[in-house]
């Protein structure tokens, strides 16, 4: 495998030396080819909302004038709001126009020599930035105002801020032509911006002097905050303002993690003062009822990440985060897994599909897992296509999927447009490994699949977020949700996001969109409960003067729209202009530019550098990374050792030594253990009727007539009983006790043809019916009472085991088998892809 170099021209190599070691993808002078010296990221949190300003200044220390592009990572749920250029005590601040519109004005800039800067957005969460006509010895300070929700669920707000752009895998075959941007990766057919999104990488031990300064300043704006944490930085706390400590590198994210009291249900709008008509942005926030979490059974295909770019401790924790979700799963569910880079792998000792998940199934499945090393590239398409085909067979069950990976692939927009129709009502949970993680990418697909995205940096977050995880893999607690207003109308086709989600414990639902009228009256949230219960709630409007919603409302809806138009709707362009120009958000098609009219550089020849960026910490060598990320067409698979691949051929004009060595998978399977026999037995929900002695025969009760009639009366009359013993217990709870007992009736007489049986073989018809919880419930304590007649409750030795069956009762898993589902490329513009 080779990468495309652009030659020099004379002029450039006369100016160029080429020093080994350097990093991979840059070249740099005696001089330096570091132009960011400063990036300071100063954040202001007021309750559950962060106000941003990222500073970054240039400086050049070369003879000529010097362009400088910079590609950086913001949180993908911040609003771009404001950016202006400083330099020779002059600031120019930037406009927000449509993205070609912009880029035409600073080309014509830096040719007429003016001093420029364009800042544009390439996913959610990955930015470039140029400066051109930086003249020699001069500094241009850039900064970028940003605004944006903290994510609030289980008592705890997360302030993320990414400071390094990973590497990412660029499947597809080369575009012919020039690359559109000044990254180490040519454009494919897949990713035709690869070369935007692909800054060069610094080899570990590279010394680089960027200064970097981070503060955070808290205000609870009134909510009781606890002891905050920061998760992968040393931090201090002086007089209230959080800063890291000197020296720190800009090669992983920085956490902090905000423990707040639990809040009411609020309802703001925020009128907008400059339109004609009444009309402006609404927030709502709904509190989930406290129901407890036991769901349905379930279908669950978990996608495990093997790729190149897991190498490590990532390895280590996606293994045991995959295992964990398997060893949660009861008797009732199915499930499959699927481990993949370039090509996808299954438990050998599996059936095809979806398999019961029993003992045995679940240990073959946890040994697989076990063996994952990493290696080749992260083709996600194919697994998710997959594991989405298995789970559109399940009828009358929760379908899940579980996708474990860092997200680092360029190919987002081709994989959210083919999943988009297929996932249905498939609930999709991504859990992000890593320190420097796809964190837009992985939202994106959560937000499609009305899930749960957990981002794990360290192992010791990996307990946590898999207890989420694990708490969310259930039905929610309220669905259907519709949200009506009294005293303005709201513009339902301007909701973010598009999609209700459920209400899931201990997460709030945050609702926002625009209204018009006077922002006055109430919103009236519906839906049903778990147990089919109307689920209602009113929230008083408030009026409030807050530009923050706003931008966060626009924001999230262009993030929607975005969506859309990747998944095939590309009549949407011009909507998405409109709403970002309007509330002045950066989006894909628009970009923020800024020209200072004084010409500073006559002729306007410049020389262009790419900002060279860390290792993200905890990643291997690039000798083990590089060749992953990008797999061109008709170039074969490695045939070295099956974790990495074994070498990377470098192009001539980088240094023979540069050295791109390959190294370990790194890791071992962690703590993860395989389940022991017998041990899905204890995780299975008690039971409520007694399971006497039975046969088994291929693995399924059998009763038959080996229980006499009046055997069969007593254990009713238990199960009478035990229902009514259970009469006030949440709805939820008794759906799930009727669902339990109609499983074990359909044992104890499903298969009998003795007509006395009848009364409980048409009972567990109706206990699967559609009625309301309470009409079976009813109607199950009618029938067993009636059919136990006269009996008197067993005694001691009537049923011997029933009297442990509340705690370890016998079950037949009910769950049903599902069968298994299994011209050149062209170049066009970039912000349309």
């Amino acid at each position: 495998m080779s990468i495309s170099v652009t030659p020099m021209d004379p002029a450039e190599i006369s100016r160029v030396r080429i020093l080994p070691d350097a990093g991979f993808g840059m070249l740099r002078t005696d001089r330096g080819a570091l132009p960011l010296d400063r990036l300071d990221v100063r954040a202001r949190i007021s309750g559950l909302v962060a106000h941003t300003v990222v500073t970054t200044e240039f400086v050049n220390v070369h003879d000529d004038a010097l362009e400088a592009t910079y590609i950086f990572p913001l949180p993908d749920r911040a609003a771009v709001t404001g950016m202006t250029m400083t330099a020779d005590d002059r600031t120019v601040t930037a406009e927000l126009q449509e993205r070609g519109a912009a880029r035409e004005a600073y080309d014509r800039a830096i040719a007429a020599g003016q001093r420029a800067s364009i800042a544009e957005e390439e996913r959610p969460d990955v930015f470039t930035m140029r400066v051109g006509n930086v003249v020699p010895g001069e500094r241009v300070v850039i900064e970028l105002s940003l605004v944006g929700p903290l994510p609030f669920e289980d008592g705890e707000a997360t302030f993320r801020f990414p400071l390094v752009v990973a590497p990412r895998y660029i499947p597809g075959t080369p575009l012919p032509g020039a690359s559109v941007g000044d990254g180490w990766v040519p454009d494919t057919d897949a990713v035709p911006d690869a070369s935007r999104i692909t800054p060069p990488v610094l080899l570990p031990g590279f010394p680089n002097p960027l200064r970097l300064g981070l503060t955070v300043e808290i205000d609870p704006a009134g909510l009781e905050l606890g002891q905050v944490r920061s998760s992968l930085h040393t931090v201090s706390d002086r007089e209230g303002v959080l800063s890291i400590g000197p020296g720190e590198k800009a090669n992983r994210d920085f956490i902090l993690r905000l423990p707040y009291a639990g809040g009411g249900q609020t309802a703001i709008a925020v009128p907008d003062e400059t339109a004609e008509e009444p009309e402006g942005v609404f927030q709502l926030v709904v509190l989930p009822p406290a129901d407890a979490t036991a769901a349905r059974p379930k279908d669950v295909v978990l996608l495990l990440d093997r790729s190149g770019s897991m190498g490590g401790w990532k390895m280590v924790a996606a293994r045991r985060a995959a295992a964990r979700v398997v060893d949660t799963l009861t008797a009732a569910d199915r499930f499959a897994v699927l481990t993949f880079d370039h090509e996808v792998g299954h438990p050998a000792d599996l059936p095809a599909g979806l398999a019961e998940a029993t003992d045995r199934h679940r240990f073959r499945a946890v040994e697989h897992l076990a063996q994952a090393d990493a290696r080749g590239g992260t083709e996600l398409l194919a697994p998710l296509t997959e594991g989405l085909g298995l789970l559109r067979a399940s009828e009358g069950r929760d379908r899940v999927l579980v996708l474990v990976t860092d997200g680092q692939v360029g190919n987002e927009d081709q994989i959210v447009r083919d999943v988009t129709p297929l996932i249905g009502t498939t609930r999709i949970h991504t859990i992000g490994i890593d320190r420097a993680v796809n964190a837009g990418f992985l939202g994106r697909l959560a937000a499609l699949g009305a899930g749960r995205a957990e981002l794990v940096e360290s192992e010791d977050r990996l307990d946590e977020a898999m207890e989420h995880i694990h708490r969310r893999i259930g039905a929610p607690v309220v669905t259907g949700l519709q949200i009506t207003a009294t005293g303005l109308a709201l513009v339902d086709d301007d909701r973010s996001p598009a999609r209700l989600p459920g209400l899931y414990p201990g997460v709030p639902l945050v609702v926002s969109g625009r209204y018009t009228g006077q922002p006055e009256g109430e919103l009236v949230v519906t839906g049903r409960t778990r147990d089919d219960q109307e689920f209602r709630t009113t929230v008083a409007v408030q009026r409030r003067i807050e530009p923050a919603v706003a931008a966060q409302w626009a924001r999230a809806r262009l993030r929607d729209l975005e969506d859309a138009y990747a998944a095939g709707d590309r009549g949407l362009e011009k909507r998405i202009v409109a709403v970002s120009l309007r509330y002045g958000v950066l989006c894909r098609f628009t970009a923020f530019v800024a020209v200072d009219s004084r010409v500073v550089n006559e002729g306007g020849e410049t020389r262009r550098v790419t900002q060279p960026i860390e290792m993200p910490d905890g990643w291997e060598a690039p000798g083990d990374v590089a060749p992953a990320m990008m797999r061109l067409a008709g170039a074969a698979p490695p045939a070295a050792a099956p974790a990495h691949f074994a070498s990377f051929a470098a192009p001539e004009s980088l240094a023979p030594d540069a050295g791109f060595a390959a190294g370990g998978a790194g890791g071992g399977f962690g703590s993860a253990a395989p389940p022991a026999p017998g041990g899905a037995a204890r995780a299975r929900r008690s039971g409520v009727l007694g399971a006497p002695a039975m046969a088994r025969s291929k693995g399924r009760a059998s009763f038959g007539g080996e229980l006499p009639l009046d055997e069969v009366r007593a254990l009713a009359a238990t199960e009478a009983q035990r229902l009514r013993d259970a009469a006030d217990r949440p709805g939820w709870e008794r759906r799930d006790l009727l669902d339990d007992l109609a499983s074990r009736l359909e044992v104890l007489v499903g298969a009998t043809v003795d007509e006395a049986f009848g009364p409980l073989k048409e009972l567990v018809t109706e206990l699967r019916s559609n009625a309301s919880v309470d009409d079976r419930w009813t109607i199950a304590i009618d029938v067993l009472t009636a059919f136990a007649g006269g009996a008197a409750s067993p005694g001691a030795g009537a049923t011997p085991s029933t009297g442990g069956a509340q705690t370890s009762g016998a079950q037949t898993s009910g769950a049903q088998t599902g069968d298994a589902q299994t011209g050149g490329p062209e170049r066009k513009a970039f912000w349309k892809r």
